[in-house]
């Protein structure tokens, strides 16, 4: 499953540009919206006033650049973790792992290695993922941009009312639960290139646990054909 483009809110569209483009991300904004490319995806952000929670994005980095990502990251970011950690090993059945960095917004952004994928993969329409795999930093020391080990959006975290009914509804439209069953308040629904995690309102993002999931307008460009509403302003194309 393809993530083409993700539709978010944002508090400040100041902050989201200069937060991406310190990762190396090339972005468009104008005077009601900023587009980031990363890698074959693309994010729209919008303001919205009294925006609450949090969202949640995951990208996939190519397998075997882990090390790499996860310095380049620590250069521009402030990466998170819990109990001493900072790196995660995915849920049984994912054979993944995952270093989880602050975002504008207290966005509780992540890169993921999927071991699943080859070494060095692309996303599906093509990135510039593997082109930069191994490139080493600068001469003066600082770490080279984020941006090029980009292979694609991952994940995008959305609230629902009804995690189990959202996942029925996804069935209907040949989205399935990805690795273990779906739970009550949690359910990634998908594949390895792509997942949406349906998450209940009250649920907290992990690692942190301290930032619930935003309950703004999302939408998810999937390349569906249709359009899905899983909840008030949550849609899937």
């Amino acid at each position: 499953m393809h993530i083409r483009q993700v539709q978010l809110a944002t508090r400040s569209l100041d902050d989201t540009v200069r937060f991406y483009e310190r990762l190396g991300c090339a972005v468009l904004a104008d005077d009601d919206s900023v587009r980031v490319t990363v890698g074959s995806s693309q994010l729209v952000f919008r303001e919205l006033d009294g925006m609450t929670g949090a969202h949640h994005l995951a990208f996939t980095i190519p397998t075997g650049t882990f090390a790499d990502a996860k310095r380049r990251v620590a250069e521009v970011a402030t990466v998170l973790g819990a109990d001493g950690a900072d790196e995660f090993e995915g849920p049984a059945g994912w054979d993944s792992r995952s270093v989880y960095f602050e975002g504008p917004d207290r966005q509780l952004l992540e890169l993921i290695e999927r071991r699943e994928l080859p070494d060095g993969d692309a996303a599906p329409t093509g990135g510039q993922g593997a082109s930069a795999a191994g490139q080493a930093a600068p001469a003066d020391g600082h770490a080279a941009p984020l941006a090029p080990l980009l292979v694609s959006v991952s994940e995008v975290g959305i609230a629902v009312p009804d995690v189990p009914g959202a996942v029925e509804t996804l069935s209907q439209h040949g989205l399935d639960p990805y690795a273990d069953p779906p739970g009550p308040d949690f359910a990634p629904v998908g594949d390895v290139d792509g997942l949406l995690i349906l998450v209940s309102p009250g649920r907290q993002w992990f690692p942190t646990l301290d930032r619930a999931p935003s309950s703004a307008p999302v939408v998810v460009d999937l390349g569906l054909g249709t359009t899905v509403e899983l909840a008030e302003g949550v849609l899937l194309r």
